[in-house]
């Protein structure tokens, strides 16, 4: 249905919707003109902070805000460590004061102090810069036995997540 342009005192045919406010229910009917010049005028984003503005683009583009999608990869990774250490309820209500780690992949990452997401290629760079500093001709300031001990766990680990990543 054609109606007249909502612009006063224009009696053209109202063709052109444009949009009354950010919740886009309810519309004016205007001439092509006068939509132009209200479109152009117009700001989508007119009393909002740059905040807001920010959280309605990712809400907009990706169903969520950063914010929430940061708090939910913690909580998975968190849930993940939990999991692959056997840390789960029993060392929340404190049953479990050392508890073992049961995966021979997470105490590899363990040793080389890498996170359970690591990849293979912070793996390597994890080793190689611990490998430095702790191999028995380079480890500086420590007692050739604790250099070598620590350099046997660190290529044990190594050897470990180069299985798991199927490098062998």
């Amino acid at each position: 249905m054609i109606t007249k342009c909502d612009f006063p005192g224009c009696d053209k045919a109202g063709t052109c919707r444009a949009p009354k406010d950010r919740n886009l229910s309810e519309y004016h009917h205007f001439c092509r003109a006068h939509a132009a010049e209200y479109n152009k005028n117009w700001n989508y984003y007119a009393n909002m902070s740059a905040n807001e503005i920010e959280d309605e683009w990712e809400r907009d583009t990706f169903g969520t805000t950063q914010k929430r999608v940061n708090a939910d990869a913690q909580d998975y990774l968190k849930f993940l460590e939990e999991f692959v250490n056997g840390r789960g309820r029993g060392a929340a209500r404190g049953n479990m004061k050392n508890p073992v780690v049961r995966s021979p992949i997470a105490a590899a990452m363990k040793t080389l102090g890498l996170p359970l997401t690591a990849t293979w290629r912070d793996a390597q760079v994890q080793y190689r810069k611990l490998a430095k500093a702790y191999h028995p001709d380079t480890a500086k300031g420590m007692p050739d036995k604790s250099a070598a001990e620590k350099f046997s766990a660190l290529s044990a680990a190594y050897s470990v997540l180069k299985q798991h990543f199927g490098k062998i």
